[in-house]
């Protein structure tokens, strides 16, 4: 269970005016994935948790959100978590590329634990891989960020940023590679 760290980096024509620092740290632990986003810098905007209490919904990344793809290797398809700091989730699997998307019902509950740590928006979430059937898969994982400004704006961070426009669907940012668990003797 090696724990793996990384800062996502900001999309390269967004405005440097949003000193955002973005980390992520990632273990893979008995058929679940482990992530830890930390959120520092002022001026991060946070939804607000629903009224209801947290749950499944879409479009949470017109705001502030965290997101993790994690596929098999080899596998053109692939899943979308989608994490909000107000407590909300979603995920999706996708055939290919922003193909065929879809709600993956096989996950009923995924809510994100939600802190302020140290000045740190801290959204920590495990995500259970054996109901996606990636239990014991190698596995392609790209790891981003949408962060709301207190003004509005968007922007876009990630492991790495692959097209001419943000597009964390793009296979080419799925840059952490994890093999699958090692078989207990």
């Amino acid at each position: 269970m090696d724990t793996q760290e990384f800062q996502l980096q900001l999309f390269a024509t967004m405005p440097v005016a949003y000193p955002f620092v973005v980390r992520v740290s990632v273990v893979r632990d008995s058929g679940v994935l482990r992530c830890r986003f930390e959120v520092t810098g002022r001026g991060v905007k946070v939804p607000p948790p629903s009224v209801a209490g947290p749950s499944r919904c879409d479009g949470l990344w017109r705001h502030t959100c965290l997101e993790v793809f994690v596929t098999a290797a080899r596998d053109p398809g692939y899943c979308e978590w989608n994490l909000s700091p107000s407590g909300d989730w979603n995920l999706y699997r996708f055939d290919n590329h922003r193909k065929g998307g879809r709600p993956e019902t096989a996950v009923a509950d995924a809510r994100p634990q939600v802190a302020r740590r140290d000045g740190a928006l801290v959204v920590e979430a495990d995500l259970p891989l054996a109901p996606l059937g990636l239990a014991d898969a190698s596995l392609e994982i790209g790891l981003s960020a949408v962060l709301e400004a207190d003004d509005g704006t968007l922007t876009y961070w990630a492991l790495a940023h692959a097209a001419a426009r943000p597009d964390f669907h793009d296979r080419r940012g799925f840059k952490l590679r994890l093999p699958p668990p090692l078989e207990s003797p």
